[in-house]
């Protein structure tokens, strides 16, 4: 069991690390630019994205669940018919986004008080950005169908591509056409449509089987209404997640400018542990997904108890190095001694953040594995409404305080909540 979460986890661990490497070159190279207003921008700008991505993150999950529990029941035509339905999805929310993304960049930054200047280059960022998004949401749908297939090889291949292809991009329209949050935005939007033709070819090379016709009935069927059903679910909760991340950055700007900045360069910190991690849970993702599909409690039960081990033998590196490296990580990403003089003290809280946080992760994957939708939504509700909120309106400390606590609390309470209901939401599935 130990060799199978290892391959499944490297891959991911590798793809997963351009990820936030991308969010770090891209912080870096505005952090360098002679004024504070773009870093705020591109916080401003891919905290509204990702409000619509990771919304949607649910292409992935919901796709990755069910092609996992056919794949262990050795079901290839509902393996096939599941990548359509999941392409129906991506592109029906595409368009309808499209259609409305001026009114949604209107309203998001309405709910912040950062200055004129910072808004007017999220605007800039985002109206540019926005058209990455059918690229992205369709390579959101085959990733997770081929993780589900338990080949994390391919997912792998397209974000490195896409990301070290995007980072390249930026730079050169940043540094070579001297452009500012519109270059980076430029840089994402032709990496994802490239990543997408990658991402086909792969497809059509190893899986041409499965590119075969149905008919429309067995595409459109109670099957979907299922698909759907716990899409929403997963919808919801990440609902909960881009509440806390979205109130954290438009806290952090109605504090300061520079606390914006500030949160924004040690956020990155998370983000960076978070998609290293995510390579773990994404193999308790398809491997919890194949003992459901299969019924074997014994597998399931091994697959969790292995999953966490290795996250929290991963979560110990990170705190360690964190507390080491911490300043000489945070000069990486930023120049300005406005932002380093401001943020040295809040550290501290980003080196409590891996063990505090890592349980969440890992049984996220089970759980997603398990299609068990419901309890996930729940228990985030639970997490977002009775933990995070109360902790930042009536906590100690002061503003940044309770911010930084609250989150903790919630990231704490996530994993504690989805523990708590691994038998009545998981092992119920093995017997169902």
């Amino acid at each position: 069991m130990n060799k199978r979460i290892i391959k499944l986890a490297v891959p991911n661990i590798i793809s997963n690390l351009t990820i936030p490497l991308l969010g770090l070159v891209d912080t870096a190279l505005m952090g360098h630019m002679d004024s504070l207003i773009y870093v705020g921008a591109i916080a401003l700008g891919s905290m509204i994205f990702n409000f619509i991505y990771w919304g949607l993150g649910f292409l992935r999950m919901g796709t990755l669940g069910f092609t996992g529990q056919a794949f262990g029941a050795n079901n290839k035509k509902e393996i096939s018919l599941i990548l359509y339905r999941s392409f129906t999805i991506a592109m029906v929310a595409s368009f309808f986004i499209l259609l409305i993304h001026p009114w949604l960049i209107e309203g998001g930054l309405s709910l912040t008080n950062s200055s004129i200047a910072i808004k007017q280059e999220a605007i800039k960022y985002f109206n540019i950005r926005i058209w990455a998004l059918p690229a992205s949401l369709i390579i959101l749908s085959m990733s997770g169908w081929f993780i589900g297939l338990q080949n994390t090889y391919f997912p792998m291949i397209i974000s490195i591509f896409s990301n070290v292809l995007n980072i390249g991009l930026s730079f050169m329209f940043v540094y070579g056409y001297g452009m500012q949050t519109e270059g980076v935005a430029l840089g994402t939007v032709i990496a994802q449509y490239l990543a997408l033709l990658l991402a086909i070819v792969l497809l059509s090379k190893r899986y041409g089987k499965y590119i075969i016709k149905y008919n429309i009935k067995e595409v459109i069927n109670k099957h979907l209404a299922e698909l759907m059903n716990v899409n929403k679910d997963i919808f919801i909760r990440t609902l909960g997640i881009i509440f806390v991340l979205s109130f954290f950055t438009i806290k952090s700007a109605n504090i300061s400018d520079t606390s914006l900045a500030v949160n924004t360069i040690l956020f990155q910190f998370f983000i960076l542990f978070s998609y290293m991690l995510d390579g773990f849970a994404n193999a308790g993702e398809a491997l919890s997904a194949e003992a459901i599909g299969a019924k074997s409690k014994k597998l399931l039960t091994e697959v969790i108890k292995r999953t966490f081990i290795f996250g929290l033998a991963f979560s110990l590196i990170f705190t360690i190095v964190y507390a080491i490296f911490g300043n000489q990580i945070m000069s990486i990403l930023t120049n300005n001694k406005e932002i380093i003089l401001a943020a040295s003290p809040l550290l501290f809280w980003v080196i409590a953040m891996p063990i505090i946080s890592f349980p969440a992760f890992i049984f996220d994957g089970i759980f997603i594995g398990a299609t068990a939708s419901k309890a996930m939504r729940n228990t985030m509700l639970y997490a977002t409404l009775f933990v995070f909120t109360p902790i930042v309106y009536f906590g100690y400390g002061d503003e940044l305080t309770r911010l930084w606590t609250a989150f903790l609390a919630f990231m704490f309470a996530r994993g504690l909540f989805l523990f708590l209901s691994l038998r009545k939401s998981v092992f119920i599935k093995v017997n169902s």
